[in-house]
């Protein structure tokens, strides 16, 4: 338990709001995207700025305090009970060097403050399918891009981190200064310290098409078969993804659609409208009841998933697949296709491959470079049972798993034990990120969410 002379400590180190469980700060800075993660640590620090971060872990490593960190609550993956976490979420300078090509951003941006700054100057960047996710967090994750047949994993396009090491040491990590932690910070989650700044690439943005085509789910077989026959051919230039929905009869669904059960292709293409239609041609000869595709302005690129906007809560599991075959694609349909009463929202295979399967100059741990696709699965707790919803998850991802290749971790799920955290990485990439954690944090104050245990810790445990 921390004493209070500890925590007058702590606040006559930073300048951040330090609070305490019942107060208003300390709700706001612990609250989750995914409300069915509650985090309820011993206290939490609002940081200011990165001097903030560096002294509240150096208070902590001095008195063995675990820590957490977030921005915007997208990570949280299992609830933190005990310690300090540490919110950075008012950390918001975002610079662009157009003659570098680089963005500088603070450890609490989002990618749509990003995109607002590039997309008039002709530039985007390996940002995902909601830019309401914060850019650090997503990429210390690896990031997959919505476009990342095109631009590879968002890990890729790093070039420098600021980071707080477990030590309360502030330090700057780049390929040549401490590349090993530089390898496992991309993909290795929040294991080594706190990212306060992250410089990455920008790239080149030129005519873009896209949005969704929704399939009414009478066809969803028919949609599923040709998808799987498409998809693979596809050029680097175009991402795609389906998903079958079974949207619930509640309020942040839109009204015409809530009870439905659409098959929506998600399509993004860099290139010109003439040459998209012509990819899109085999799908748009299926019944459809709406096809949003066409020339799109950049910055309303969210609209291709839709994703909501606020805080839910939520279940779900992520797998990367080889391939799943027609076998594959009838256990799917069985799971949550027409008929199969799924208490699931949503499950998305997302077409991988082109740069995503090319390894970078610089080595990193990101996991996935070998998938062929990705299957996503959500549901909402207590719709129309917790039980239901949750039995209804572990069926299909067991269902599915002569087809897994492991996980990526941002779309892992929750943190289970630590044999389901090592899903995210293969077992060379495991070993590799405990022995960084060893070196980092030998003390495992980073020990929350997907947390990798330090070499040597377990192995003494077990013996």
């Amino acid at each position: 338990m921390i004493q209070e002379a500890d925590l007058e400590a702590l606040r006559g180190s930073v300048r951040g709001i330090v609070s305490r469980p019942g107060e208003a700060a300390y709700a706001e800075d612990t609250a989750a995207y995914n409300l069915s993660q509650v985090h309820r640590p011993e206290v939490s620090l609002g940081a200011l700025d990165a001097d903030d971060v560096a002294n509240a872990v150096a208070w902590a490593a001095q008195r063995g305090v675990p820590l957490g960190v977030q921005a915007t609550g997208h990570s949280a993956s299992a609830p933190m009970d005990e310690g300090l976490l540490i919110n950075t979420s008012r950390l918001q300078n975002v610079a662009v060097d157009r003659a570098a090509g680089t963005v500088t951003v603070g450890a609490g941006v989002r990618w749509a403050a990003v995109l607002e700054e590039l997309v008039p100057l002709g530039l985007t960047a390996a940002h995902g399918s909601n830019s309401r996710v914060g850019v650090v967090g997503y990429t210390l994750g690896g990031g997959l891009p919505l476009m990342g047949r095109s631009l590879g994993f968002a890990a890729d396009h790093v070039r420098s981190f600021e980071v707080v090491t477990p030590d309360g040491t502030a330090r700057r990590v780049d390929p040549d200064q401490e590349p090993e932690l530089f390898a496992v910070l991309r993909g290795g989650k929040g294991n080594y310290g706190i990212v306060t700044e992250m410089t990455f690439g920008a790239v080149p943005l030129g005519e873009f098409y896209g949005g969704q085509i929704v399939f009414p789910e009478e066809a969803a077989g028919e949609v599923l078969e040709a998808f799987r026959q498409w998809a693979p051919d596809l050029p680097h230039e175009a991402s795609a993804s389906l998903a079958f929905m079974h949207l619930p009869d509640v309020p942040f669904v839109p009204a015409e659609l809530r009870g439905t059960a659409p098959v929506l292709l998600r399509f993004g293409f860099f290139g010109s409208q003439e040459a998209g239609s012509a990819l899109l041609a085999p799908m748009r000869m299926l019944p459809t009841l709406r096809d949003t595709v066409s020339p799109m302005d950049y910055a309303a690129v969210d609209s291709i998933h839709d994703d909501p906007a606020g805080p839910l809560p939520s279940v779900e599991r992520g797998m990367l697949l080889a391939d799943f075959g027609e076998e594959g694609a009838a256990e799917l349909l069985r799971h949550i296709g027409p008929g199969s009463g799924t208490p699931l929202v949503m499950a998305e295979l997302r077409l991988l491959g082109g740069a995503l399967a090319t390894h970078p100059a610089v080595p990193d741990a990101v996991s996935g470079r070998g998938a062929g696709f990705h299957l996503f699965i959500l549901g909402i707790p207590g719709l129309p049972a917790e039980d239901a919803v949750e039995a209804a998850l572990v069926r299909l991802a067991t269902g599915f798993e002569p087809y897994a290749v492991g996980s990526l971790i941002n779309f892992h799920g929750p943190a289970g034990d630590e044999q389901d955290r090592s899903r995210a990485w293969g077992p060379e990439a495991y070993e590799r990120l405990r022995s960084a954690k060893a070196t980092w944090d030998p003390q495992n104050l980073f020990r929350y969410g997907h947390a990798v245990p330090p070499l040597g810790l377990m192995d003494s445990a077990a013996g």
